[in-house]
């Protein structure tokens, strides 16, 4: 059961999908619409499971599942399950998360880590860097700490 983000609980657990390519303009209505009926139909033990979801920049799929409603295991391998139909689907990579997310002007950037490490020799990007932590658990999280200076991330660890 979809409800509107503005519904879901500060500490309803949140997944992100960051995309290795952007969604073409011609793929986000077809997209959305998948991910809705997905989420419509989601459920746990019979129930719905209630859910939102945003997509960022064109390059982020984000869900959420309100805390009225903890996920279980089996529930959180049909949402993977889904993930990789759309993987399949659009022939892009949602579940690596082995890779660096980060902002180069308005432009978003996917890169695996051994490439971002390059770049930060390079003075390609530096602490101040702004990059999209996909490891964090909550909304309260991804509405404060998804987008910050790399410094102020795990990422941070890097240039150390």
């Amino acid at each position: 059961m979809i409800i509107e983000y503005a519904e879901i609980p500060e500490d309803s657990k949140v997944w992100i999908y960051p995309s290795s390519r952007k969604f073409y303009q011609n793929e986000i209505e077809d997209l959305e619409s998948k991910i809705k009926t997905f989420l419509s139909d989601w459920k746990q033990d019979g129930q719905a499971i209630e859910s939102s979801f945003v997509l960022k920049y064109n390059r982020f799929i984000v869900v959420f599942t309100s805390s009225n409603t903890p996920v279980l295991t089996n529930s959180v391998n049909e949402l993977v399950a889904f993930i990789i139909g759309l993987q399949n689907e659009y022939s892009i990579e949602l579940l690596d998360k082995m890779n660096a997310c980060f902002k180069q002007g308005e432009h978003v950037q996917y890169k695996d880590l051994k490439a971002f490490k390059q770049l930060i020799k390079d003075k390609g990007v530096n602490k101040n860097t702004i990059v999209f932590d996909n490891l964090i658990t909550t909304k309260s999280e991804f509405e404060e700490y998804w987008e910050v200076p790399a410094h102020e991330s795990w990422y941070g660890n890097i240039f150390k």
